[in-house]
């Protein structure tokens, strides 16, 4: 589809929900300089959330009656993708911003700043995925990086979280800076090679210049994304940080950079080369097998869980790749059902890992987290409805029927046959069917008898301030559960985001 560019007056109005969320910020401050308070700091930010959501949304229907894409400027594309990511990023901040106000209650340490943080986060995260120029990709990629920094630190003066916090935010510091330098060497070739900086129109060069910024933007963004062999930083950062801070970089951290990449690399000019498709594959059949496998040893949720979404942006990539493979033999339909399978499987995964991580923080607190697997022993018995949601993520992050996790995973599949990608498809089969067992060891131990031991970790009592983390999981259930049975209505939306991409 056409894309016009926007007038000034135009453009400010479709960089509202960019606009909602820097005014956010700056009341924020503004609220910290006159006094300090946790409750307004938050209501700040899940509100400047929440508007720039419903802004991204009614964007999205406006575009579903007719209206053109727009460029603003070279530097942003606002079309059906970018509003439904935005839309979806902002609701799901405003839960992370939710689940943190609980978790930080009692923090002896001022509170107020992971609210900035988060905001500004949020707001890197949506410039990521509306930007159509390497210049905004810098810019939104540092704004999340930066944030997410201080965000994983944030504990550093709360007694035993000093070292650990410490130690997470710097490996996090060091190698994602290292990744950011890999991807602007990377541009800065494709630059020299195409002399564009717009990746949407990039023209391919056969010179190897384009071929090395290629491989370098994948390899950052495989960082980013904790992908095989970039993925090493992953466990230890999610075990060191606290839980809000590793929700937020499991879940809007990655779709951030993931819609990034589905819309550099599933470009037939890009997707059809060789070299592109043959490092794809390997990665995707690596961080599969990988993933899963060295989740089996795991005794912490959270680094399970760590091990578990690099699996899951390996079956991601099957879907990317589809994409590619479908377009390079001219099936139009095969290829734009990859696109669709991508982009609902990435939604999916992030509203199953947000619910998961929400269980485990809702029974922690920044004085003690529930981080072993063994802290969920006999959670049916102390806590049933707690114990239920957090079943329903489990069983969807394994790709149970019923639930949305089935459907993602079946949608790739299903691209992939498709395809004809058979070597894909079998290490699909064999990684679920591994991490079938690990994500069963967890329902299991929730099954097991209570220890009236003293080594048995003690939930923490839910108070007034967690009422809105009961909320958000239970929206979040109930969207898992519908989707799971009804996905008909979200196909819908997924499918006019991609058409008109």
């Amino acid at each position: 589809m056409p894309i016009t560019p926007a007038v000034d007056l135009d453009g400010l109005l479709l960089l509202l929900p960019h606009e909602l969320m820097g005014l956010a910020i700056i009341v924020g401050m503004l609220a910290i300089a006159i006094g300090r308070n946790h409750f307004v700091s938050t209501v700040i930010a899940t509100s400047g959330m929440l508007a720039a959501g419903i802004a991204g949304a009614m964007q999205f229907y406006e575009l579903t009656l007719g209206a053109a894409p727009s460029m603003v400027t070279a530097l942003f594309v606002l079309d059906a993708l970018s509003a439904l990511f935005i839309a979806l990023l902002a609701f799901s901040a405003m839960g992370v911003a939710i689940m943190s106000f609980a978790y930080f209650h009692k923090l002896a340490d001022a509170r107020d700043e992971f609210q900035l943080l988060l905001s500004l986060a949020t707001l890197g995260a949506i410039t990521l995925v509306s930007s159509a120029h390497f210049i905004t990709v810098v810019i939104g990629l540092e704004m999340l990086s930066m944030a997410l920094y201080g965000m994983i630190a944030y504990p550093i003066h709360s007694g035993a979280w000093a070292a650990k916090s410490l130690e997470s935010a710097i490996k996090y510091l060091v190698l994602s800076a290292v990744a950011s330098a890999t991807m602007l060497f990377g541009m800065a070739l494709i630059y020299a090679a195409t002399g564009s900086l717009g990746f949407l129109d990039i023209s391919v060069s056969t010179g190897s210049l384009f071929y090395l910024g290629l491989l370098m933007l994948f390899v950052g963004a495989a960082f980013k994304l904790s992908l095989v062999p970039f993925h090493l930083w992953t466990p230890d950062v999610y075990q060191g940080g606290p839980l809000p801070a590793v929700a937020f970089l499991a879940t809007l951290g990655k779709v951030a950079v993931a819609v990034f990449a589905i819309r550099l690399f599933s470009q037939p000019q890009i997707g059809q080369l060789p070299v592109v498709t043959s490092v794809i594959a390997l990665v995707a059949v690596a961080s599969i097998l990988v993933g899963n496998l060295l989740a089996l040893r795991q005794t912490n949720l959270k680094r399970l869980l760590a091990y578990s979404s690099i699996a899951h942006m390996g079956y991601l990539l099957v879907a990317v790749l589809s994409i590619s493979a479908a377009t390079a033999i001219t099936e139009v339909e095969d290829s734009a059902f990859a696109l669709e399978s991508a982009l609902f499987y990435l939604l999916v995964y992030s509203l199953l890992s947000l619910g998961a991580f929400g269980c485990a923080l809702l029974v922690s607190s920044s004085e003690d987290e529930a981080a072993g697997v063994g802290d969920y022993r006999g959670l049916f018995w102390r806590s049933p409805w707690l114990a239920s949601v957090l079943l329903v993520m489990v069983l969807g992050l394994a790709g149970i029927p019923l639930t949305a996790g089935f459907i993602a995973k079946f949608q790739v599949f299903f691209a992939a046959v498709g395809d004809s990608q058979w070597g894909l498809l079998a290490a699909m089969v064999l990684g679920s069917a591994i991490g079938l067992f690990y994500y069963l060891r967890i329902v299991y131990q929730m099954l097991m008898p209570v220890l009236d031991t003293e080594e048995s970790f003690a939930l923490r009592e839910i108070g007034i301030e967690s009422l809105g983390v009961l909320a958000v999981l239970a929206v979040l259930t109930a969207v898992v559960l519908w989707v799971g049975v009804y996905p008909e209505p979200l196909f819908a939306l997924i499918a006019f985001a991609a058409s008109n991409f």
